[in-house]
């Protein structure tokens, strides 16, 4: 066994060990077939008001202009999915990914474990960790290290697990084996396009200033008209997409201790949602995805839904 099989297998062993749903590896490269496609998006405004997409162009498409020298990306996988679920069918929803804890300190802290066991196990190699907080491409580097595949619903969706999962990347100046990519098992299916509310897919592309995820999440604006009474009852986040992919039959509930619910989150009724203080608020969610949308964020998309089923009503 050369030393490069070497490393990548014991740094796909310990990623296990901490928990990872799975390990795969890429060349640091410039991502050449990305570049137009994400040209053109930007161009046609699907980004809606996020505005931070359209910064660092360069750097989104080529990783080693984040790490200099990287010569690896290695992405990970981590298992959010969960057999738990809100108990009141009027409640507003939230996306089963912001149950628990904050996805971003629990993985930037097995990263940095992962880091340390590399400094150890290898000597020196730099690099950086990446939990969906930089201009990295994850879904499309986690496809090229042959973790799954972009799905009709812009997700990575592997054949083992479905796509219930957060993907993080560690950019190293290290050179690895690398993986090949796996082939599209989308097949003929159209479930996520057919149930998306907003009408926010295509195939294999997503105008995310229709996706709910970005009205409920990213938009810092009241949700606009022609939305609200297509919410689905969410007010953070949303599932459908997932939900309805039939690879997600073979998702398996997460062993992740920290991404378990608060159980009175779950037990919410409609009427408690409504009546929400900033003080149960900060209960909650204290230490949760959700704390991104702040209180009054919260409160403004609940009242939002609860003005669409007065619409709906009418």
């Amino acid at each position: 066994m050369n030393q490069t099989t070497k490393y990548t297998e014991i740094i796909k062993d310990k990623a296990q060990a901490l928990g990872f749903l799975s390990c795969g590896v890429s060349k640091a490269d410039f991502l050449e077939e990305e570049a137009p496609k994400l040209e053109q998006w930007l161009r046609q405004e699907q980004h809606g008001k996020m505005g931070y997409m359209e910064r660092h162009f360069d750097k989104r498409l080529d990783p080693r202009l984040l790490v200099p020298g990287a010569k690896s990306v290695v992405s990970l996988l981590l298992n959010y999915h969960t057999d738990q679920k809100q108990e009141d069918p009027k409640a507003p929803k939230i996306s089963s990914y912001a149950y628990g804890k904050d996805y971003h300190f629990v993985i930037k802290n097995k990263l940095k474990q992962l880091v340390r066991f590399i400094q150890n196990e290898i000597g020196e190699v730099e690099g950086r960790v990446f939990v969906d907080s930089a201009p990295v491409m994850d879904k499309v580097w986690a496809a090229k290290s042959g973790l799954g595949w972009q799905g009709k619903n812009t997700n990575l969706i592997s054949k083992k697990v479905g796509s219930f999962f957060f993907i993080a990347e560690l950019i190293i100046d290290l050179e690895l084996e690398y993986d090949t990519p796996v082939t599209d098992h989308c097949g003929n299916c159209t479930e996520c396009i057919d149930a998306c509310p907003t009408e926010a897919l295509t195939p294999y592309e997503i105008d995310a200033s229709k996706c709910i995820s970005y009205l409920t999440i990213e938009l810092k604006e009241a949700i606009p008209e022609e939305f609200k009474t297509k919410m689905d009852q969410w007010a953070f986040g949303c599932d459908v997409c997932q939900t309805v992919c039939p690879w997600n039959r073979f998702a398996k509930p997460h062993n992740e201790v920290e991404f378990q619910a608060h159980p009175d989150l779950l037990k919410l009724s409609e009427i408690e949602w409504e009546e929400m203080t900033e003080e149960v608020f900060e209960t909650l969610f204290h230490d949760s995805a959700v704390q991104r949308k702040g209180f009054k964020g919260l409160q403004r998309t609940t009242r939002s839904l609860s003005q669409s089923d007065c619409l709906i009503a009418v």
